[in-house]
């Protein structure tokens, strides 16, 4: 039987180790916002041939000075019909969307000076979203965010005690600020789909914690005064480790390949996830539990 409880100082000195790390990225470095939070412009080009970021980058320049500073980035190639289309996303910190003269002015310009050079483009997408429609999406996300973490500990409370309810959103917590940290980090963008990535994350984590509290909890009706409360949760966890082992390697598994091959949309979302199985799994070992075991022991309620 492996040792979980006797280790837990060990490990809560690592997560607040993590935490702080993430906290100081977020602070220090801050997030990659994308249109949805920051708003401005952005748009995906298809071209014939491939050109280089710093040839957009030129071209969008000598369109105006302040795109000089656009974020480029190159996106899969597309098969169409047996001949390849490079594609390209630009993202403008200016938003296009109370001028549609500028918007076509853009769009003709840039066509004009690929053609000058050989080169034909394709706009296929194209999303403004204005200052203040940014900070009412970025205002509803925290509202999401937060109205879950309310109804979470209402739920883990109601189904088993304030105690849980204390450990399972502590465990949350921590699961969120350290995936924060890592898209901080890695530069990856924050948009609407990183917030579905964490709300998903906060289910996946919570239900991950209530297998091993409805274990602790079963346990304590049956070995009440035959084992202390650290030996009732380390024989819980060790009963239920390899079922949720066994659910995250495969939830891994299956989001692993949207990352890599699901292109620049579906990243964000993926990359959640990606980190939130692992930290939420190892939280729910070993966080969730060990909060308990000290409310516990402070109030005891055993």
């Amino acid at each position: 039987m492996i040792d979980f409880v006797g280790k837990r100082k060990v490990f809560i000195l690592l997560s607040l180790l993590l935490i702080l790390s993430s906290l100081i990225f977020v602070f220090t470095k801050g997030f990659n916002l994308g249109v949805d939070f920051a708003g401005g412009t952005e748009f995906v080009i298809s071209s014939n041939k491939e050109v280089s970021i710093n040839e957009i980058r030129s071209i969008l320049t000598s369109i105006k000075s302040e795109y000089a500073t656009a974020k480029i980035a190159k996106l899969k190639n597309l098969n169409v019909e047996d001949s390849e289309l490079f594609q390209y996303s630009v993202v403008l910190k200016e938003s296009l969307s109370g001028s549609t003269a500028l918007k076509e002015e853009l769009i003709k310009t840039m066509k004009q000076k690929f053609a000058e050079k050989d080169i034909t483009i394709d706009f296929l997408e194209f999303n403004d979203v204005s200052g203040y429609a940014a900070e009412e999406i970025k205002s509803y996300a925290w509202y999401a965010v937060i109205i879950s973490l309310i109804l979470l500990l209402a739920y883990i409370t109601l189904r088993f005690k304030f105690s849980f309810g204390v450990g399972a959103i502590l465990a949350l917590a921590h699961d969120i600020i350290i995936t924060m940290g890592f898209y901080s980090l890695f530069g990856i963008e924050i948009n609407v789909a990183a917030v579905a990535a964490f709300l998903t994350l906060a289910g996946y984590s919570l239900n991950d914690t209530i297998v091993v509290y409805d274990k602790i909890r079963e346990n304590m009706k049956k070995l009440r005064g035959k084992k202390n409360i650290e030996e009732i949760v380390n024989t819980s966890i060790n009963e239920v480790i390899v079922r949720s082992l066994n659910t995250s390697i495969t939830t891994f598994l299956v989001i692993l390949p949207i990352l890599i091959w699901g292109g620049k949309a579906i990243a964000p979302f993926a990359f959640g996830l990606a980190v939130g199985v692992v930290v939420g799994t190892y939280s729910s070992l070993y966080i969730a539990s060990p909060i308990v075991i000290g409310w516990i022991k402070r109030s005891r309620v055993y």
